[in-house]
């Protein structure tokens, strides 16, 4: 398999070094994906796209997503009395594709709103800043870390797309009836000695932290019902709640917009789904054997809406709406565009490939499926009243 040997060593390492000689998975995860120098997202083997690539996202696709976006960007910034500036943080910025489409649409559709916006990226990956950077040159946007944006100093909107299932989250599993964390530690059978790096195998203990049993009472999710199997296993974002406190911190007045593949909690620990979410992205490939291909693939797990939403309330983050992507976009506008590409005057090819990307936006068994949150803060009474133009849906 084509896992980096470095990463191994380190987490190898990280492992021997640890008490018990295990780690959470969620500090597994953790290094494959974000170590400093040889994770997934840290190194220059992350590519998105069609080609030579691990997966796809939406503004992948084509302009429209981000477009349909700026719209409703536009209208925020209405509801709130057209503060300037106007600050749009995206986090998890990806190759700035997105960044891209929705800043030129502004600046060709909203000058006003252009010149009083002010466009933050929020990206851990250096060598994704870095193709951001060079994609986004001809445009005023700023990098920098989510801390280092004080208490309370952003009027407008942070917002994420496929950001939250990337988080490093813990997993469990039911083993006669209680809970049972899962760690990772190192193969110690003797014939692997030869291998080219050290290989992982998963051990159960108690819970790493009371925050997994509180966590699951926010879902009000209780796994001693005899409808849980033994074995059933699942997993916790607690990652996803300390990152809402912390963009909840920032926002002085305004929205958290996230969209990402996901359910809500009873969906999500339904007993079906005996085995969890955790996907691995490798060449267009899914699977979810995460002790292959470390440091070459993505991990990821879907998003529990539930909690962010509730989460969200104990940070003083009104809820707004949730709504599937699909219908949020369709709200926004692209059914109307769907209409009129018979109208425009380009090659059949490039028409028919543009209809089947924004139709793959919508598709409700795909990327249309996608869970769009919108969270506010800080909103009077007038502008809480205005319904957002995504989550009005024709009668």
């Amino acid at each position: 398999m084509d896992s980096n040997a470095l990463l191994c060593e380190a987490i190898a390492n990280h492992i021997t070094t640890s008490p018990q000689q295990r780690i959470t998975f969620a500090q597994f995860m953790d290094l494959a994906l974000y170590h400093p120098e040889y994770g997934y997202y840290s190194s220059d083997v992350v590519k998105i796209g069609f080609k030579d690539s691990d997966f796809f996202t939406s503004p992948n696709l084509c302009s429209d997503f981000g477009e349909l976006l700026a719209e409703q960007f536009f209208q925020m910034w209405e509801i709130l009395g057209k503060p300037v500036p106007f600050s749009l943080v995206e986090m998890g910025a990806g190759q700035g594709l997105l960044a891209l489409h929705i800043l030129k649409y502004h600046q060709q559709h909203y000058p006003d709103f252009f010149t009083a916006l002010e466009y933050i990226i929020v990206e851990k990956s250096s060598s994704l800043r870095q193709e951001q950077q060079q994609r986004l040159e001809d445009f005023p946007v700023r990098w920098c870390n989510l801390e280092e944006i004080p208490p309370n100093a952003i009027a407008g909107c942070f917002f994420s797309n496929e950001l939250v299932d990337a988080f490093p989250v813990h997993q469990f599993i039911l083993e006669t009836g209680e809970l049972r964390e899962i760690y990772v530690t190192t193969e110690k059978n003797e014939k692997e000695t030869n291998a080219p790096y050290p290989s992982f195998i998963e051990v159960t203990g108690e819970p790493s932290t009371p925050q997994l049993a509180e966590y699951l009472d926010l879902v009000e999710m209780n796994f001693t019902q005899s409808a849980y199997p033994d074995g059933y296993r699942s997993e916790i974002n607690l990652a996803a709640l300390d990152w809402l406190s912390i963009v909840a911190d920032r926002l002085q007045r305004g929205y958290v917009l996230t969209i990402d593949y996901g359910y809500p909690a009873s969906h999500y620990y339904n007993p079906r789904r005996s085995q969890g979410t955790l996907q691995c992205y490798y060449h267009h490939r899914f699977h979810d054997n995460p002790y292959i291909n470390i440091g070459r693939q993505d991990i990821t797990a879907h998003v529990d809406f539930t909690a962010l939403e509730r989460w969200g309330e104990r940070c003083n983050l009104k809820n707004v709406g949730f709504i599937q992507q699909g219908l949020f976009l369709m709200a926004l506008g692209l059914g109307d565009r769907i209409a009129a590409l018979s109208e425009q005057k380009q090659p059949l090819l490039q028409l028919l490939q543009h209809r089947d990307a924004l139709h793959q936006l919508i598709d409700p068994t795909g990327l249309g499926g996608f869970g769009v949150l919108i969270q506010s803060k800080g909103l009077d009474n007038t502008e809480t009243s205005q319904k957002l133009k995504g989550l009005t849906l024709p009668e």
